[in-house]
């Protein structure tokens, strides 16, 4: 177990400095920066003065130096300030970081309590009409744009009935999970579609096989067999598209935090890129990537504790 955490760590770490390396160079190639800012916003800038702020900034010297120069003062723990916020990027970005984590945790685990027996429903009677029904639905789901069902939440409960917030998080644990509820209900029901089609789809083929047959064979009820043999059987599989989809839950969560106001990781890496913000760019993406690199270890992790075939690497 040491062996393949100490490899899936390195194998982190390395995905991570290539990552680094490609989003600095697309966001370096980016036209504009900072200094072209500053001088729309001063007109009576002089040419001395830009020469001076671009080699204060660094932006003067070419895109493998300055990306260098990044490398070696994050690996020192120093990461760089926000332009946007006058302040560390760590500083920014975390408390948004735990508002993103705690919106795509929470529609997470509301989806899979809602996909799994839904979706062993639909599989315990395939081709019937409540197979069909959930299919409709699930396609519904998929097609349904996070923006548009925003929206229609927002005009129903905030605006016509006045039940819940429009936006902003709230202060206190009830106020927040009020304004909790229509981004948490906009990520589920725009993702829940996917694995519930998902689910079906892994349960229907754990019904096939053998053993099934055999508890079958034991008098056991059809509620017993999908209880204590195909749920374990259908959940491994499933384990790893959720965990695997958690890293695009961050592209509905950028949406779902604009659309709501959200100050989460979304919006922050959104308006970093239109202000040219670099540091706060390039430092949220790669924590949205460390966040998802971290969700397949544990979708790994949680597949071999499911499944006894399965043997992590290094283990005998």
């Amino acid at each position: 177990m040491i062996r393949y955490l100490a490899g899936r760590l390195a194998e982190m770490l390395a995905v991570l400095l290539l990552m680094s390396a490609v989003v600095f160079g697309l966001i370096g190639l980016m036209p504009g920066d900072p200094v072209d800012l500053m001088i729309a916003g001063d007109p009576h800038m002089t040419a001395e003065d830009v020469a001076r702020l671009r080699a204060l900034y660094g932006i003067d010297r070419p895109l493998p130096a300055r990306y260098l120069s990044w490398l070696g003062a994050a690996l020192g723990g120093d990461l760089g300030y926000s332009r946007s916020f006058s302040r560390p990027v760590l500083e920014v970005l975390l408390p948004r970081l735990a508002d993103t984590l705690l919106l795509m945790g929470v529609s997470l685990l509301v989806s899979a309590a809602i996909a799994l027996p839904i979706g062993m429903l639909a599989a315990r009677r395939p081709r019937s009409a409540a197979d069909y029904s959930v299919n409709l639905l699930c396609f519904a789901g998929i097609s349904v744009p996070p923006f548009w069902l925003a929206l229609l939440l927002i005009m129903l409960f905030a605006v016509l009935l006045g039940w819940l917030p429009a936006s902003g998080t709230g202060e206190g644990l009830l106020d927040g999970m009020r304004h909790l509820l229509m981004p948490v209900a906009v990520l589920v029901l725009t993702h829940v579609g996917h694995y519930t089609r998902f689910v079906r789809a892994a349960t229907i083929e754990v019904m096939r096989q053998d053993h099934i047959r055999t508890a079958r064979a034991k008098g056991l009820s059809e509620r017993d067999v999908v209880r204590r043999h195909a749920l374990r059987g259908a959940l491994a599989p499933t384990l790893t598209v959720l965990a695997l989809s958690f890293g695009g839950l961050f592209s509905g969560a950028l949406i779902t935090e604009t659309m709501f106001a959200r100050p989460g990781m979304g919006k922050a890496i959104y308006d970093a890129i239109m202000g040219n913000d670099y540091n706060l760019a390039l430092v949220g993406l790669l924590l949205a990537t460390a966040a998802t690199l971290a969700g397949s270890l544990l979708a790994d992790l949680g597949y071999a504790w499911l499944d006894p075939r399965v043997r992590l690497q290094g283990e005998r």
